[in-house]
C-alpha cells in the first residue's frame, strides 16, 4: 500500500475531532526539556525512482549472508529448509493478517497448530504442549513464572550457560515479581554445577533451569540433575535453544523434566535479522492449566466427524483475569505452521539424519581445530553442534581475517563471558560443506601463525 499523505485541511478537522487546536497540543504532557529543539538531521525529500536506486544500492553493500560461510550459531542456527515447507506455507490459507487467537479460527489452521503441538511432544517427550509463543527468551520467563505459580516459591536458580538474552528477559519478566534469580556455576567440563544446590533450603526453590545443549555448546547431564531434583518440589525447567538436537539426544521429558521450553527457529525457518523466531513450551500434565498461551486439541462433533478446537486459553481475555496466567495476546501461529510442515517433511528420520549429520559435521570441525597449535578448547564435555574455542590473539582481528576471505566466524564470548577471555564459540551444521569447514580452519591456522610471529 502506496503512503498517501494527509492534506492540511485533513489535518485541521482530525484535531478539531479530537478536541484541540494544534499538533503541539498533543504534546503537552511532554517536559519540554524532553523535546526536540531542531529538526532532524536528515536528507531531503528524494523522488521515488532515486529513492528505489539508492535502496538498491544499500542492499548491495550487505555480504552475501545466505551463501557466505557461516560459523555462527548462539542460539541461531542456520539449517537447510526443503522448498516445499515454504510453498506450502505461504499459502494464502495460513498467510493472513487476520490475528489468530480467536477460538472461530479455520479448521485447518487448528489443525496445523494441533499437529505443531503433537510433534513437539514427541521431540520433547512432554504429554502436553501449547501452540507457540513468540521466541525462546519469552518461553524461559514463562516457564519460570509458571513454577513461581506452582509452588509459591521465591528463588529460581539458573545456569551461567543459559543464552545470555534469555537471561535479560527472564530478569525483566521477574524484576517486580517478588522473585529472585540465582547462578548456579560452571564445572570445568562447561556443564551446569548443581552442587550449590546441597546448601539451599530447597522448599524456597521454585525452579532450576538448565540448558541443554547450553550456551557453550556443551550437552548437560540431565538424567543427574532429574534425579538431583526429584525429591525436592522445585521444578525441574530444561530450555533448548537448538531444537533439532532433540532428534538425537535423550528427550529431556525421560530425564524428569517438568516445563522443557525453548527456541524453535532450527525446525523449519531461516536466519533472517533476528526474526521472526518460534519459542515452544511443553509441561507435564499437572501443569497444564498453568501454562501460557494456548492449546488446539481434537474432539468429535455430534455427528461423528473429527473437529479441532481452542481447548484452553487462559489468558486474560478468555477467562477471569485473576485466573489468567499471563497476558501473552497470540502466538507464532504461522512460524509454528511452517515448523509443523517442516518436521513432517523431514519426518522422524530425516530429523535424525539432520542432527546427526550436525553432530559429524561439528566433530571434523573440532578435529581440523584440534590440530592447530595454538588454538584450545576451554571445555571437554559433550556437544552437539557448537564448542567454545581460546583464541591466541585479539578476536577482533580475526574476524577481520575471516571476513576478508567471506567467511562468517563464530560467536564472540567475551561479551557475556569475560573470564574465558579471547574467546569465541563456533558452530557447524549440515549446511557446511567439508570444503568451507577447511577452509575456515586454514584460515584459523594461517592467522594464529601470523599473531604467533
Amino acid at each position: 500500500m502506496r503512503y498517501i499523505p494527509l492534506t492540511e485541511e485533513e489535518r485541521r478537522q482530525m484535531l478539531r475531532d479530537i478536541g484541540v487546536d494544534s499538533f503541539d497540543d498533543l504534546l503537552r504532557d511532554v517536559p519540554a526539556s524532553r523535546r526536540l529543539k531542531t529538526l532532524l538531521d536528515l536528507p531531503e525529500a528524494v523522488s521515488e525512482p532515486d529513492l528505489v536506486r539508492f535502496m538498491k544500492r544499500l542492499a548491495a553493500s550487505n555480504s552475501p549472508h545466505d551463501t557466505a560461510p557461516c560459523f555462527i550459531g548462539a542460539g541461531a542456527y542456520r539449517h537447510f529448509v526443503p522448498a516445499v515447507v515454504r510453498a506450502m506455507a505461504a499459502r494464502s490459507e495460513f498467510v493472513t493478517a487476520y490475528t489468530p487467537y480467536q477460538p472461530e479460527i479455520s479448521q485447518g489452521s487448528l489443525q496445523a497448530m494441533f499437529e505443531f503441538q503433537t510433534m513437539m511432544t514427541q521431540l520433547t517427550g512432554m504429554p502436553v504442549s501449547n501452540a507457540s509463543l513468540y521466541d525462546g527468551g519469552m518461553a524461559v520467563a514463562e516457564a519460570a513464572l509458571l513454577a513461581n505459580r506452582a509452588t509459591r516459591a521465591p528463588i529460581v536458580f539458573v545456569s551461567h550457560a543459559l543464552n545470555p538474552a534469555y537471561r535479560t528477559v527472564l530478569e525483566t519478566y521477574t524484576r517486580n515479581q517478588d522473585m529472585a534469580i540465582r547462578t548456579l556455576p560452571l564445572t570445568p567440563s562447561g556443564r551446569t554445577d548443581l552442587t550449590p544446590l546441597d546448601t539451599v533450603d530447597m522448599k524456597s526453590v521454585a525452579g532450576v533451569i538448565l540448558q541443554s545443549p547450553n550456551m557453550l555448546g556443551v550437552i548437560e547431564d540431565l538424567d543427574a540433575a532429574g534425579s538431583t531434583l526429584k525429591p525436592a518440589k522445585s521444578l525441574f525447567i530444561v530450555v533448548v535453544s537448538e531444537a533439532l538436537s532433540m532428534a538425537a539426544l535423550k528427550a529431556p521429558g525421560d530425564c524428569g523434566a517438568d516445563v522443557v521450553c525453548g527456541e524453535a527457529q532450527s525446525l523449519g525457518l531461516p536466519v533472517s535479522y533476528g526474526g521472526a523466531y518460534l519459542g515452544f513450551f511443553t509441561v507435564t500434565e499437572t501443569h497444564l492449566r498453568r501454562m501460557p498461551g494456548r492449546v488446539v486439541g481434537r474432539t468429535v462433533d455430534r455427528n461423528g466427524k473429527c473437529g479441532f478446537v481452542n481447548t484452553l486459553s487462559t489468558r486474560e481475555q478468555h477467562i477471569r483475569r485473576e485466573k489468567a496466567t499471563s497476558n501473552i495476546c497470540t502466538n507464532q501461529a504461522l512460524c509454528a505452521v511452517t515448523s509443523a510442515m517442516y518436521m513432517t517433511t523431514m519426518g522422524r528420520q530425516g530429523l535424525r539424519d539432520a542432527a546427526r549429520m550436525n553432530m559429524k559435521k561439528t566433530a571434523y570441525l573440532r578435529s581440523r581445530l584440534a590440530g592447530i597449535a595454538g588454538l584450545t578448547f576451554p571445555f571437554d564435555g559433550p556437544v552437539f553442534n557448537e564448542f567454545a574455542v581460546a583464541l591466541p590473539g585479539p578476536l577482533e582481528s580475526l574476524q577481520k581475517t575471516l571476513a576478508r576471505e567471506g567467511i562468517i566466524g563464530g560467536y564472540d564470548l567475551r561479551c557475556s563471558y569475560p573470564e574465558l577471555g579471547e574467546s569465541m564459540l563456533v558452530c557447524a551444521t549440515e549446511t557446511n560443506t567439508r570444503e568451507e569447514i577447511d577452509r575456515f580452519a586454514d584460515r584459523m591456522a594461517d592467522w594464529v601463525r601470523e599473531v604467533r610471529s
